[in-house]
């Protein structure tokens, strides 16, 4: 019989020795916050030619493995190779501060929640990347103001009876996938009777290494690409974005 936990962790990877230890201590930093709690954490180790699976196991994860260039479906592999009730989503070049699983347990419990996201700080800040957020969150808004509220993102939590309800992540899309959730688990909260919800104490730190790797400027410059990207569909510019680097 598989061992049952209150919070499941999943961590998509793709050759992420750099950074997954980190974002592996501040889940452990967290997981200190509800002691009585049990935390799962799993990593969805995607085409990785290095030792992320390895350190991973190292520090006590689940690993398992998805091949594809999808993130939605490395995610989908992850979550659902979980047994905890609450999921919790984070990058690997993520950080969880370590309020995060208490007051995602305490939104939840409180059963006004469907889920929800939190606030992104990166872990440097320049006048291209603070201009570079400002108009990724401009392209955001006709997908908001189709949801009827505010998304936020960059670490997702729920329940997995939920997750199962809305279908997971959307495996059609190669980008874009995270606001499709989010849009998706905001309406069924609607017709359950509860809200989306953005964590108030909670953030997460994330690494600015796509602006490190392009340069931060990059995404203003080449607004194709980026016009690209909010298509979810356009698997050329996915690959040159996301899944051919590193």
């Amino acid at each position: 019989m598989k061992k049952q936990y209150d919070f499941s962790v999943v961590i998509p990877a793709h050759n992420e020795e750099q950074y997954i230890a980190k974002c592996l201590r501040s889940i452990k930093h967290a997981a200190r916050e509800v002691p009585d709690c049990s935390v799962q954490v799993i990593v969805a180790a995607n085409r990785c030619t290095d030792r992320t699976a390895e350190i991973a196991a190292r520090f006590g994860a689940k690993v398992v493995e998805n091949h594809e260039k999808c993130i939605a479906a490395i995610r989908n592999t992850g979550v659902r190779a979980a047994d905890g009730d609450i999921i919790v989503t984070i990058d690997a070049d993520s950080i969880m501060t370590k309020d995060a699983l208490k007051e995602i347990r305490q939104k939840l419990n409180s059963g006004r929640f469907i889920g929800g996201g939190t606030r992104p700080e990166f872990d440097r800040m320049s006048p291209g990347i603070l201009v570079s957020a400002l108009y990724i969150a401009f392209r955001m808004i006709p997908a908001i103001l189709k949801s009827g509220g505010f998304l936020s993102g960059a670490m997702f939590w729920f329940r997995k009876d939920d997750f199962e309800a809305i279908g997971g992540f959307d495996e059609s899309l190669v980008s874009l996938e995270d606001l499709d959730f989010a849009s998706r688990l905001m309406r069924y909260g609607k017709q359950t009777g509860r809200q989306y919800g953005t964590l108030k104490k909670a953030f997460v730190i994330t690494s600015s290494r796509k602006f490190d790797e392009f340069g931060d400027w990059y995404l203003l410059k080449n607004r194709k690409l980026t016009k690209a990207l909010f298509t979810g569909k356009d698997r050329a510019a996915a690959d040159r974005f996301y899944y051919d680097v590193r």
